[in-house]
C-alpha cells in the first residue's frame, strides 16, 4: 500500500444552539473578568459539542454514512441522551442530512447492492427497534424488517434476500399479565432472557423469522461469504460478567443453527471479520484470560484450530482490523497516546505502517470491498471524533466532516504528551493541557484528571468532555493532566498487567509522581492540587483524597470505588474483577481489601470531596459512593457532598445531568483551588438561563 497526501476538505454542519442563551458564561463558573464565550471554553461549549459516532463507507466508496451524536440542550429541550441523526458524505466533502431532529439511528450497514443504507431504529407506531433502509439516491426511508421484540444486531446475507438479527425472546404473556396485578418482583440474575440469533426476511411483512437452536446468549453476528455459516460471538448467560469474560467464538449453521466449529478464545472478545474467501477468521482477543483488554490481533481457520497472534509482543492495543485480501490484514492500534494503521499478512509477515505513531489518533476502521479505501473516525486536540478517509496511495487520512464549526473560533490552550518517571524507573506517560495565557514562571493549580478501568487510556486527541475539565479547566486558569498509569492500555499487554493484585498500590503511587513532576516542571503550585475521575478514576480520587489526603486540595469523585470488601458483594462484574484486577476474591485476604479501600483511610482524609454518581448504576453500586460520605460527614474532618442522579447508571446520558455534573466540577475546584475555600459553596446552582424563565413565570403568574 502506497501512500500520497491530499488536501483536507471541511464542509459546513448548523448547531442546533441558536438560543441566546448558550452565548452567556455562567456567574457560578467564571471568576476574574469576565469569559467572552466565543473566546474561551465554557460548560456551555462542551453541552453543544456534537461528534461522528460511526462511518460505513459504501462497497464501491463513493459514500460514506455516519452518524451525529447531536446533544439536547439543557433546560431548553426534554432532558435525554444526544440524538442521532444520519448523514453521508462523498469523497469530496459534501455532506448531506439524510434522517435528522429528534431521531435516534444506530447500527448503520450499506445493503449488499449498495443502494441503500440499513439502520436500526423505533419510528412512528413501531413498538420496538427495527430495522429500516433509506435509498442512497435519495426517499423515504422504509422499514424492511420488524419482530416482537428490539431488534439489537443484524447482518444482510451477501445476496442480500435474507436478515440474520439479534433479538431477545418476547415476555410471556402472563408475566405481563402478573405485572398489571401488582406481581413485580424481581427474582435477581434468574428468569434471564438470553439474545438469540433469527433469521428473517426483508420487505416481506408476512414472513415468520425464525430463530435458531443455538444455547446462550449472542452479542455479534456475520455472515460468510458464501451465505451458508454464521460466526458469532455467544455468552452462557446475557450477564454482563458473562458477556465480558465468557464470550466465545462459535461458527454456526445459518439453517439449524447447529455449531460447526468451536474456537476457544481465552478471555475478552472483540470483532470478529471472514476472510473475503471465508477460509478465515480475523479477531480481536484478548491474549490470555488474565488480559485486561481484547488488544490482540489473531487468525484463525474457519474450520477450526488454534488463534495465531499476527502481532506477537505488540507494545500496543489493536481497536480494528479488516481484511485487505484473503492474504492480509488492515488494523488500526494505539501505540500510547497516538493511533497506527499498518497490515500485517496472515503468517505474521510484512508487516508495515501506513500511519506512524505520532500523526493521529483514529478508531473504528472500515474498508471497501475491494480494500482499496478505509474510513476512520478521527479526532485531534481541537476536534472530536470527524470522519476521515484514506485510499490506496495517499500518505495521510484526510478530513470529510467539521461537525462543530464554531471550534475555529475558540482559543485553546496547549496540549502536549509529558513523560515522566515513576518512582520504580518505570517510565510513564500524560497528556498535559496547559493553562491557557500560561506566564512563564509563574504556578498554577492543578486538576489530574484520571481514567477508568484501569484498562484504557488517553490518546492526544480531545478530551474535553462533560466528566473531565479539558480546555474549560484550562480556560479557567488550571494545568490538566491526564496520567496514563501503569495498568493502562496501548503500551501491550505486560504493562496493562503491572497493577493487577496490587490495588491503589504502585498504579496509585504513578498519580504522585506526576504531580511531583508538573510540581519539579515549575508548572504546579504543590498546595493547589486536585483530582477527579469515574469508575476506577473515581477510585483513584478517593483514595487519593483520603489516603493521600495531604497531597490534594480538592478532588471530584464519580461513580467511583470506596469499599473492596462492599464493591465486590454488589457489581455485576466479580468475575472479571477476580480474573483482570484483583486476582484473588475478598474471603482469600481480607485484610487487603480492607487496607486497599478509601474508607478504610477516611479518618486521614482532610480533603474537601464532592460526589456524584447515577442512583442506578449497576457497575459501581451507588452505596460505594454513600459509604464514603457517611464516613467522611461523621467524621467532620473535611467538607463533603454527595450528588445522585435520578435515572442515571455508571456515567451520565442525559443532558441535563451531563451539563449539571459538569458546573459543580467545575465549581468545586474553583472554590477550593482558587477560591475562598472553608465551607462548601451553596448546594444549588444558578444556571443563569434559568432567570429568564422564572421572570417569565414571574409575568405569566401576575397576568
Amino acid at each position: 500500500m502506497v501512500l500520497i497526501g491530499l488536501a483536507w476538505k471541511e464542509v459546513l454542519s448548523v448547531s442546533r444552539f441558536r438560543s441566546a442563551a448558550w452565548l452567556i458564561a455562567l456567574a457560578v463558573v467564571t471568576s476574574g473578568a469576565t469569559l467572552r464565550a466565543d473566546e474561551v471554553f465554557t460548560p456551555e461549549h462542551v453541552a453543544k459539542l456534537q461528534s461522528v459516532r460511526s462511518a460505513e463507507i459504501s462497497p464501491d466508496g463513493r459514500y460514506i454514512a455516519y452518524t451525529l451524536s447531536v446533544p439536547r440542550r439543557p433546560y431548553e429541550d426534554e432532558s435525554g441522551s444526544a440524538w442521532s441523526e444520519l448523514h453521508v458524505v462523498d469523497s469530496s466533502g459534501v455532506s448531506r442530512p439524510f434522517i435528522t431532529g429528534e431521531v435516534s439511528v444506530g447500527s448503520v450497514q450499506w445493503t449488499p447492492d449498495g443502494e441503500g443504507i440499513a439502520f436500526l431504529a423505533k419510528r412512528g407506531k413501531d413498538e420496538h427497534r427495527s430495522l429500516y433502509v433509506i435509498p442512497v439516491d435519495g426517499g423515504e426511508a422504509r422499514r424492511v424488517l420488524s419482530h416482537e421484540t428490539s431488534i439489537s444486531r443484524y447482518a444482510f446475507r451477501p445476496d442480500g434476500h435474507r436478515v440474520a438479527f439479534l433479538a431477545r425472546d418476547k415476555e410471556p404473556k402472563i408475566a405481563k399479565k402478573l405485572k398489571k396485578k401488582g406481581f413485580n418482583q424481581e427474582v435477581f440474575e434468574e428468569g434471564l432472557r438470553n439474545v438469540h440469533v433469527w433469521i428473517g426476511t426483508p420487505d416481506d411483512e408476512e414472513a415468520e423469522s425464525r430463530k435458531l437452536s443455538l444455547k446462550g446468549s449472542v452479542s455479534s453476528i456475520h455472515w460468510n461469504p458464501a451465505g451458508t455459516q454464521l460466526v458469532v460471538g455467544v455468552a452462557p448467560s446475557s450477564l454482563i460478567d458473562d458477556r465480558y469474560m465468557n464470550t466465545r467464538i462459535r461458527v454456526i449453521d445459518a439453517q439449524e443453527g447447529t455449531v460447526l466449529t468451536k474456537i476457544d478464545n481465552p478471555g475478552k472478545l472483540g470483532s470478529i471479520a471472514w476472510s473475503p474467501n471465508g477460509r478465515h477468521l480475523a479477531v480481536i482477543a484478548a491474549e490470555d484470560v488474565h488480559d485486561p483488554s481484547a488488544g490482540r490481533l489473531m487468525v484463525v481457520p474457519a474450520g477450526g484450530g488454534e488463534l495465531r497472534n499476527l502481532l506477537p509482543n505488540y507494545h500496543g492495543q489493536v481497536s480494528a482490523a479488516a481484511w485487505q485480501d484473503n492474504e492480509t490484514v488492515m488494523y488500526l492500534g494505539d501505540v500510547g497516546a497516538w493511533s497506527t494503521l499498518g497490515e500485517v499478512a496472515i503468517d505474521g509477515s510484512g508487516r508495515k505502517l501506513h500511519i506512524a505513531e505520532g500523526r493521529a489518533v483514529l478508531s473504528r476502521m472500515r474498508l471497501t470491498a475491494d480494500g482499496q479505501t478505509a474510513v476512520m473516525l478521527g479526532q485531534s486536540d481541537r476536534h472530536p471524533n470527524e470522519v476521515y478517509v484514506m485510499g490506496h496511495g495517499d500518505t495521510t487520512p484526510r478530513r470529510l466532516t467539521d461537525s462543530n464549526p464554531w471550534l475555529s473560533k475558540m482559543r485553546f490552550a496547549k496540549q502536549e504528551i509529558i513523560h515522566h518517571e515513576a518512582g520504580d524507573g518505570l517510565m510513564l506517560e500524560g497528556i498535559l493541557i496547559r493553562p491557557l495565557d500560561e506566564k512563564p514562571g509563574q504556578r498554577y493549580p492543578l486538576i489530574l484528571c484520571v481514567h477508568g478501568g484501569p484498562e484504557g487510556h488517553r490518546s492526544n486527541g480531545w478530551l474535553t468532555r462533560y466528566s473531565g475539565p479539558g480546555q474549560v479547566g484550562a480556560a479557567r486558569g488550571y494545568a490538566v493532566f491526564y496520567p496514563n498509569y501503569r495498568g493502562s492500555t496501548a503500551r501491550g499487554v505486560e504493562f496493562s498487567k503491572l497493577g493487577q493484585g496490587d490495588y491503589a498500590g504502585k498504579e496509585f503511587d504513578d498519580l504522585i509522581d506526576a504531580v511531583d513532576h508538573l510540581i519539579g516542571m515549575g508548572l504546579v503550585d504543590e498546595k493547589k492540587v486536585g483530582i477527579t475521575g469515574g469508575s476506577y478514576g473515581g477510585f483513584a480520587t478517593a483514595w487519593c483524597s483520603t489516603y493521600h489526603s495531604h497531597r490534594f486540595a480538592a478532588g471530584v469523585m464519580f461513580v467511583g470505588i470506596s469499599d473492596h470488601i462492599s464493591k465486590f458483594g454488589t457489581t455485576d462484574i466479580p468475575q472479571e474483577m477476580f480474573l483482570v484486577h484483583s486476582r484473588k476474591y475478598p474471603w482469600e485476604d481480607w485484610e487487603f481489601f480492607l487496607e486497599r479501600s478509601p474508607v478504610y483511610h477516611a479518618q486521614k482524609g482532610h480533603t474537601p470531596l464532592l460526589i456524584m454518581g447515577g442512583k442506578n448504576d449497576t457497575r459501581v453500586d451507588p452505596s460505594q459512593s454513600m459509604e464514603l460520605y457517611r464516613y467522611l460527614k461523621v467524621l467532620g474532618k473535611a467538607p463533603v457532598r454527595l450528588v445522585r442522579y435520578p435515572g442515571e447508571g455508571h456515567g451520565n446520558r442525559k443532558s441535563g445531568a451531563r451539563y449539571d455534573y459538569n458546573v459543580r466540577m467545575i465549581r468545586w475546584f474553583d472554590h477550593y483551588l482558587k477560591g475562598p475555600g472553608g465551607d462548601p459553596p451553596p448546594y444549588d446552582i444558578d444556571y443563569g438561563f434559568v432567570d429568564e424563565e422564572k421572570k417569565k413565570d414571574e409575568t405569566e403568574g401576575d397576568d
